[in-house]
């Protein structure tokens, strides 16, 4: 992994906890995340604002959710097989833990603080960029700046559908790691969608995505 990542540690047991869920007993990563996560929101937010000089601070934040949130994480994650190297209680083993979106998003998060505690932000910073760079550059904003759901609804105005409707079709976990799962219904042109996230709004914004690729296809077929 530490290849996958073009950084070597000095001090392995960073890793190690870096790498080790709440399940496995302590220490483990949960600490560490919210000094990840502050690293991550930095260095994906700089990235933009110079890439981006023309965007508002509003559509960098939008574009800035899309590259951090739960799912973008988890892919990184499945990149890096991170997930062969997790430390898990055996619970979470039998369950499939090791492929859990939440569980991947949040080590990978906890792997960024363990880097800049092994050497410093700067290199903690450096390696975020290299994970960030491909997708950071494949994006055009007239198409992103907006999230899923304010596209969504702008499509159905400007053909004067109705709004999708969201309704949560299951939610679980404990009050610091819920999952839930979204349904985006649109009635009229009988789309319906789901979607997945750690909070009621990543899962909304998931089957919004899904949603509207659906309704790209719904109108090039002609149908209105």
């Amino acid at each position: 992994m530490t290849q996958a990542l073009d950084y070597f540690f000095t001090q392995p047991a960073l890793l190690r906890q870096a790498l080790t869920h709440r399940s496995f007993g302590t220490p483990n990563n949960e600490r560490f995340e919210f000094i990840g996560d502050s690293i991550l929101n930095y260095t994906v937010a700089r990235m933009l604002f110079d890439r981006f000089p023309q965007l508002s601070e509003g559509e960098l934040s939008r574009l800035r959710a899309n590259l951090v949130n739960q799912n973008t994480l988890a892919e990184l994650a499945h990149e890096l097989k991170l997930g062969d190297y997790l430390y898990l209680g055996e619970g979470e083993l039998k369950s499939g833990g090791y492929n859990r979106p939440s569980i991947l998003a949040d080590a990978l998060e906890a792997t960024f603080a363990a880097i800049s505690f092994d050497a410093d932000f700067m290199a903690a910073e450096q390696v975020v960029r290299r994970l960030y760079a491909s997708r950071v550059a494949a994006i055009d904003p007239t198409k992103h700046a907006k999230d899923a759901k304010t596209r969504l609804q702008e499509a159905l105005q400007a053909r004067r559908h109705t709004l999708p409707r969201y309704t949560i079709l299951q939610q679980s976990g404990e009050a610091h790691e819920q999952s839930f799962r979204v349904q985006c219904d649109l009635a009229e042109l009988s789309i319906m969608t789901t979607g997945d996230g750690n909070s009621r709004r990543g899962a909304e914004q998931q089957a919004a995505e899904a949603a509207l690729l659906l309704l790209e296809q719904h109108f090039a077929a002609g149908k209105k």
